[in-house]
């Protein structure tokens, strides 16, 4: 028992190193845009997805390339439009030389898949990839084949442009573990971005680790223990942002939001706080940890009501306040 604590802990500081090392080379591309890129890396060593929604222009598919390429994986992209097709992400079988049927594989097949614009694409499009995220695997004439492992998808949403698009619905929307806002950069962050692409430089990402390291921590992580505590502040959050349940409503639940967030936020709560608190070199997560993730877990997994809106009043205003309110409940 003691000796496997050791080994654990021994994998736990390997993890850290790796992932200071993976900060170092992708910051050697991407200025600034800290917290998305430390919480695409949670997502990914969780198992997760991620949902990215940010204007053009600032830098989502390199961020995606300098990441598959600090990890040693392939990477792919697609850019959705409303005339894509199922058979264009999964693949399709043509006739060949020998009048034989021969299967092609898609985009989809690789370890890292930029979904560009996922809500310019119609539903049917949409759920072949939503279907190829939650299995692993795509089905194509009656043939299921698996995935490359890891498989990670991030998929990015434009808030500005709304004609002609399909926004994906909340069932959906609760399939990607994070849903992350890339803002724009600061005043010094920008200067140096122009500074750096309006010269010609040769910057090189440096492979960090490898698929099987990947793979090695996400069944490292899971093992990880947590205490009922952290367990106990994670699933109160959740129940929080439901409206209209008596003392366990968080008063702006009750007067902002028509739906909470479901079980499965409460799970990626934790397991996302289990990784966040690995990539630091912490044997145990604490409530840290679940702040640190709380908004990119919940902002997509709460439906604001009409007066939320006119108000203006921001989910992740209302996720602030209900961590703090119920730190202070767990606390007394």
């Amino acid at each position: 028992m003691e000796q496997n604590k050791n080994i654990e802990q021994k994998e736990i500081v390997r993890l850290n190193a790796l992932y200071k090392a993976m900060q170092t080379e992708i910051h050697k591309t991407i200025i600034g845009q800290d917290e998305v890129v430390n919480q695409s890396l949670i997502s990914l060593f969780t198992g997760g997805h991620a949902l990215l929604v940010g204007v053009p222009g600032l830098a989502k598919t390199l961020l995606v390339n300098t990441i598959a390429k600090a990890m040693g994986l392939s990477f792919k992209r697609i850019q959705f439009t409303p005339d894509l097709m199922p058979s264009d992400i999964v693949g399709s079988e043509i006739l060949d030389s020998n009048r034989e049927f021969k299967y092609i594989e898609g985009p989809v097949f690789t370890n890292i898949l930029l979904a560009d614009e996922i809500n310019r694409t119609p539903p049917k499009t949409q759920a072949a990839l939503l279907e190829a995220m939650q299995e692993r695997a795509v089905t194509f004439a009656g043939v299921r084949r698996a995935l490359p492992s890891p498989f990670f998808v991030l998929a990015t949403q434009n808030p500005i442009e709304q004609e002609g698009t399909y926004p994906l619905p909340e069932a959906q929307l609760d399939r990607f573990m994070f849903n992350l806002v890339l803002d724009y950069p600061d005043y010094d962050q920008e200067v140096e971005i122009v500074k750096s692409t309006t010269i010609e430089t040769n910057v090189e990402t440096n492979q960090v680790l490898t698929s099987d390291d990947i793979l090695f921590f996400r069944k490292l992580i899971p093992t990880i223990p947590v205490t009922d505590h952290v367990v106990k502040y994670a699933v109160s959050v959740v129940e929080a942002t439901r409206p209209n349940r008596g003392e366990i409503s968080h008063n702006l639940a009750n007067e902002y939001i028509s739906w909470g967030a479901g079980p499965r936020a409460s799970q990626y709560l934790v397991a996302g706080a289990k990784t966040h608190a690995a990539l630091l070199g912490k044997l145990t997560p604490d409530i840290s940890d679940v702040i640190a993730i709380a908004k990119p877990v919940l902002r997509h997994r709460i439906i604001k009501n009409f007066k939320a809106e006119a108000a203006g009043i921001s989910t992740d205003y209302i996720v602030e306040q209900i961590l703090i309110s119920v730190k202070n409940a767990l606390s007394k």
